[in-house]
């Protein structure tokens, strides 16, 4: 019998509040600016219409010219020449073809302080008149605004749009440049420069627009969003997912999280990255979308915990998501570098230690975990170069250890081990965050998806490989250390990592019976690793019962506190198990 597939790939939180708190379209989203405008109360209003990099201006400004009455200003007539800008952000953005370094620069940074002054005095000498100061950097430009509304969209769109040549980097006409080294200045400056400036002005939204898909516009209020944050925040919810595929990619997903059963495969799905998801919020009728990094933003004491937010500031630490290689081929041969190595080169605090835990596998699966005995390494590397350079193939069996890999098996990866998965495996990956961090090593002579050798990355592998894994010492350390911590009536709870080196701790419940659980001061991260169906409930009747299925990730608020979780629907009466991560606290 077909696999009946009740993964939800459109999770939501519901918010309902009185009044006419949300629009939709342009004429409506105009329509209430201009109201705000006039209950100001004001004869001169300056509106500040804050943007997130990545808007499609072609819909976006021929809307607001058509719907704003007033004289409206670009701040891109404010910033420095793109020469300029390029030249500020080539120390951070660098030559190399992935990685960059986390900027310092600030939003004022692409600015230039006399076109800039010259729109302050015209601004200052306005009246009896509304001006509306459009594009990133509003806020800025106009610091004295009488209402800001922001335009937002979460990255994982600005992604599409860079694939599909839509939009420009920060200040610079690049729109048709390779769509990679537009996500690498993203991800190096233009959306920490942009988060800088937003986690500043969220308390002071007054209008907030979700320009996420194109010609349909949405806006809230700032209050009533920052309200339901404020809610989501102690209770449990999922962020929305997104699927994307790859040179390995595989066929699980499609049946088990129905997908389309046409496309070629399925490689990733990003279930718990808020640095890239959205997070759904239905307000009364209307369906809203927002970066999920919002959240962490505007509550990231009660959705972290204290401890975690004083160690990790405003991000979220911990990250899962899915790797398919079902009916797909080997990851990329790889390895990830030490805290040390990726504060000093690209100016992370904190680095890519991960695992893999499989959540399916043929009875052909592996992977490959840790250095042969007796390797030669400068031999290995040597051998690496050659076979990059197309003249013959990589022996990875001759250097890095196989292991053959059961379902709920749990296999541990701290910085430095080479590892990859390989074919016919599903892996739920469990990780730090700082997730483009990979040096890859070996791509096994195939091409991208876009028909060309993706990067490798051998000098930076060679300088943080661990050469002391040895299969001893990985058997011993990073396969199924797994720990029984506690046991009862219909349950069992076990420690299966993460390793000493990572903050990461990973705890298994089996389960047939309700569990108790307790965030313990760190947010909760979990997955329904077998089982259909099964409930998240609170003891005192805090949140409302929380229904997840197969496969799906949830988190769980540090300040939820005591929690439960027990088997619901078609799996009551039935064992089924989740998979809970958290941040260990330190001693």
């Amino acid at each position: 019998m077909a696999y009946l597939p009740n993964y939800d790939k459109y999770p939501f939180v519901d918010f309902r509040q009185s009044g006419e708190i949300s629009w939709k379209g342009w004429p409506a989203i105009c329509e209430q600016i201009t109201r705000q405008v006039e209950s100001t109360g004001k004869s001169t209003c300056i509106v500040a219409l804050e943007c997130y990099p990545g808007l499609l201006e072609e819909e976006v400004i021929p809307a607001l010219e058509k719907g704003l009455s007033g004289r409206i200003f670009h701040t891109s007539a404010c910033m420095q020449s793109p020469e300029a800008i390029s030249a500020m952000v080539y120390p951070d953005v660098t030559d190399d073809e992935i990685f960059g370094y986390i900027t310092r620069l600030e939003m004022k940074n692409f600015f230039d302080p006399v076109k800039t002054g010259a729109l302050q005095q015209t601004l200052a000498a306005a009246k009896g008149e509304t001006i509306f100061v459009y594009g990133p950097g509003a806020s800025l430009v106009a610091p004295a605004y009488d209402l800001l509304v922001y335009f937002d969209m979460p990255r994982w769109e600005g992604q599409l749009r860079f694939r599909r040549n839509e939009v420009n980097n920060l200040g610079v006409q690049n729109k048709n440049t390779k769509a990679s080294l537009q996500y690498k200045q993203a991800f190096f400056v233009d959306w920490r420069v942009a988060d800088k400036l937003k986690k500043t002005l969220i308390p002071k939204w007054d209008l907030v627009i979700d320009s996420t898909v194109p010609g349909e516009p949405k806006m809230v209020t700032g209050t009533a969003l920052r309200e339901a944050l404020a809610k989501t925040a102690e209770r449990p919810f999922r962020v929305t997912p997104f699927f994307d595929p790859g040179p390995w990619g595989g066929q699980w997903m499609k049946e088990y999280c129905d997908l389309d059963r046409s496309a070629v495969n399925y490689a990733w799905c990003f279930d718990c990255v808020p640095e890239e998801n959205s997070l759904m919020i239905r307000f009364n009728d209307l369906l809203f979308e927002t970066p999920a990094i919002n959240l962490v933003f505007a509550q990231s004491r009660k959705l972290l915990g204290n401890p975690v937010q004083a160690r990790f500031g405003d991000e979220f630490p911990i990250r899962f998501d899915f790797l398919d290689t079902m009916q797909g081929g080997n990851l990329s041969l790889q390895v990830h570098p030490y805290t040390e190595y990726i504060r000093e080169h690209f100016g992370m605090d904190y680095t890519q230690d991960e695992s893999y835990y499989m959540l399916d596998a043929s009875d052909d699966a592996v992977v490959y975990l840790g250095l042969n005995d007796g390797v030669d390494t400068d031999k290995m590397f040597h051998d690496l170069a050659v076979a990059q350079e197309g003249k013959t193939t990589f022996d990875t069996d001759q250097y890095v250890a196989r292991w053959p890999v059961k379902k709920h098996d749990h296999v541990l990866i701290p910085a430095g081990t080479i590892h990859c998965s390989g074919t016919n495996s599903m892996v739920l990956e469990i990780s730090a965050t700082p997730y483009i961090f990979t040096f890859k090593l070996w791509d096994w002579g195939r091409m991208g998806l876009d028909g060309k050798p993706r990067p490798i990355n051998i000098k930076h592998g060679a300088k943080v490989l661990d050469r002391n894994r040895t299969p001893e010492s990985t058997r011993r350390e990073l396969i199924n250390a797994v720990t029984v911590i506690g046991e009862g009536d219909g349950w069992k709870e076990e420690r299966t990592g993460l390793h000493e080196r990572e903050f990461i701790e990973t705890r298994r419940h089996w389960f047939s019976k309700p569990v108790d659980h307790h965030t313990n001061g760190s947010v909760n991260v979990l997955n329904l690793v077998e089982g259909r169906e099964a409930i998240v409930e609170s003891a005192t009747g805090a949140f409302e019962p929380f229904v997840v299925h197969y496969a799906e990730t949830f988190i769980l608020p540090a300040a939820v506190g005591q929690y439960t979780i027990r088997p619901y629907g078609e799996s009551e009466g039935k064992t089924i198990a989740t998979i809970k991560a958290f941040v260990r606290h330190q001693p």
